[in-house]
């Protein structure tokens, strides 16, 4: 899990080269990570059921998610004082949605994944206005 992790994660590095906003990069990786119920449910299962473990990971999604909070917390685009602490709201809630999409599996994910990326946002202070823009930006492909 940890080498599929890491992989997903330069990934998303790869097709995220370019956007400079540390809200849509957070946005962005957060929705990417939900889409994952439906493209790899194997990964998606054992995470939801031992995610916890890797939220504060070096290495994987984790490490890319603290680096764009430190980015966002260092230019003012978020105000947080403590980025572990607002990673571990992000992971938290990204393992609350992974849970849901098995849980429910009538509920939209892409829907579901762009208001809890939007509510992430304003938690980190991004305007609500803002956020929920940011939280719809269109997302780039991964195949």
């Amino acid at each position: 899990m940890v080498d599929a992790l890491e992989e997903f994660g330069q990934t998303y590095d790869e097709r995220l080269t370019g956007i400079d906003d540390p809200a849509e990069l957070v946005a962005a990786g957060f929705r990417l990570s939900a889409r994952m119920s439906d493209s790899h449910p194997e990964l998606m299962q054992v995470l939801r059921r031992r995610g916890l473990g890797h939220i504060h990971s070096d290495n994987g999604l984790a490490r890319r998610a603290l680096r764009d909070l430190q980015v966002g917390i260092a230019s003012g685009r978020f105000t947080t004082l403590d980025p572990r602490v607002a990673l571990s709201a992000l992971g938290g809630t990204l393992l609350a949605l992974v849970e849901l999409r098995f849980a429910r599996p009538e509920v939209d994910g892409d829907e579901a994944a762009m208001n809890l990326a939007e509510m992430v946002l304003r938690m980190l202070a991004v305007p609500a206005d803002d956020a929920h823009e940011v939280a719809r930006r269109p997302l780039p492909d991964l195949d």
